[in-house]
């Protein structure tokens, strides 16, 4: 019979990846996305799709992949456009940069709730538990 130390090493291997947009097929995807706005700043779909190719393992991502995950993340409130850039062609060209919630995702799925259980000191963990609530609506 597993001890309690071995239950805590358990629930902690089954949070891990705990945040949906970094599961299932997209995952790999979505975090190359992710690391390459949150280093660089506003791209474009096109940057993008270059960058993303460089990342072991999406050497092959087709710019259709990179657009369609890319509008997926839009609509989903993980990315925002950002401003029209002119292209070197003389086109005009849509940046997109992360939002608030991607920044956001990414934390919360590097840290441990417990972890951050424990960090917490009373004052913070209210205002916490209030924005929760609130956004909830319990």
């Amino acid at each position: 019979m597993p001890g309690h130390g071995d239950w805590s090493v358990e629930r902690n291997k089954r949070n891990c990846g705990r945040i949906p947009v970094f599961k299932g097929h997209g995952a790999k995807l979505n975090k190359a996305i992710f690391h390459i706005l949150a280093l660089k700043g506003p791209q474009t779909i096109y940057d993008v799709h270059r960058q993303v190719r460089a990342h072991r393992g999406l050497r092959y991502t087709r710019y259709a992949s990179v657009n369609k995950r890319v509008r997926a993340l839009e609509g989903s409130g993980y990315v925002k456009k950002a401003c029209v850039k002119r292209t070197k062609a003389g086109f005009e060209a849509l940046t997109y940069e992360l939002a608030a919630k991607a920044y956001l995702a990414i934390l919360l799925n590097s840290v441990s709730l417990e972890e951050l259980l424990t960090r917490l000191d009373e004052t913070a963990a209210n205002e916490i538990l209030a924005d929760i609530i609130r956004i909830i609506g319990f």
